[in-house]
């Protein structure tokens, strides 16, 4: 099973006959368009989309995540151009269970979507806002044997969302994915990276307990409607030269750089957002010492 799952990490997690592209390419085969031959980016519960934080619902049950294997850095992973994004395919027990996910979830591999050098590209954006780049990490849920199963079920992917902001400091967890760009320049071309380990790569995990939650989909054809979504509020900082080597290094096809690989928002159809109660916790416990403090001057006086 692990070689297997493996093996299917490698490829876009995309199936089935037909040709997709995305706007900054070519309309008629972009996004408006992928409907036409993959049924499923047509229905009603696909991804991304806009997230208004005031009418997210407080879901309780959402608790900190539990992330396992995400501090080794002894693995030595692939990162490849799949013509569509760069994507960085994950070996080694690295796991993600708790933050209100039915069960535990294994990491396939991560990618990114970007704009260009001086326009916004991230997929999921907050309050109307889309950020400069979006991180998604592809996780798997394990009591499934294969990719291809997964994707039949509603619970079958669990994909954390990270926001990328510009900052006036390099982001060291990230430099060994930037500096590999110009070696997966080209559709297809394919490399080693230097060892480093997720939890470099993302926020400080006391920072990771506000998330929002929402049921979706694959955001690229076949749209699979197989995606438990988190979208972290705490972003992920680069400077300025890290978001733009995107854009600047990496193709598409030829000579056409690959700018703007990101699905427009979508429809929720009613369906909800939560968000995690980390930001009630902290006013509970604020509220908690206003009122001990409150006691203690009674009692003194």
């Amino acid at each position: 099973m692990h070689s297997l799952v493996f093996f299917l990490s490698l490829l876009p997690l995309t199936s089935g006959a037909g040709h997709w592209c995305y706007d900054s390419q070519d309309v008629h085969c972009g996004p408006s368009n992928w409907h036409t031959q993959f049924e499923t980016c047509g229905k009603k519960k696909q991804s991304p989309i806009n997230i208004v934080t005031g009418k997210a619902k407080l879901n309780s049950s959402l608790c900190p995540f539990n992330f396992e294997g995400y501090d080794d850095d002894n693995m030595e992973w692939l990162i490849r151009n799949n013509g569509h994004s760069v994507q960085v395919n994950l070996e080694g027990d690295i796991t993600i269970s708790g933050g209100g996910l039915p069960g535990t979830f294994k990491a396939l591999q991560f990618h990114y979507h970007w704009g260009t050098t001086t326009l916004p590209g991230s997929e999921h954006t907050i309050n109307r806002v889309q950020y400069p780049m979006e991180l998604h990490i592809v996780h798997m849920n394990k009591k499934y044997h294969s990719l291809d199963e997964a994707l039949r079920h509603s619970d079958g992917l669990a994909v954390l969302g990270f926001m990328i902001i510009e900052s006036a400091k390099a982001n060291d967890g990230s430099k060994n994915v930037i500096e590999a760009l110009n070696k997966v320049r080209h559709n297809g071309a394919m490399s080693k990276l230097k060892q480093f380990s997720l939890k470099n790569m993302i926020p400080d995990q006391k920072k990771l307990k506000k998330y929002y939650r929402y049921q979706g989909s694959l955001t690229t054809p076949p749209c699979s409607e197989a995606v438990i979504w988190t979208v972290f509020a705490e972003p992920i900082q680069w400077n300025n030269d890290q978001l733009n080597a995107f854009p600047k290094e990496i193709f598409f096809n030829g000579s056409e750089h690959m700018v703007k690989n990101f699905r427009t928002v979508q429809d929720p159809e009613g369906r909800m957002v939560y968000v995690s109660n980390s930001a009630v916790g902290s006013f509970h416990v604020a509220l908690l010492w206003s009122v001990l403090v409150v006691w203690a001057s009674v009692l003194l006086n």
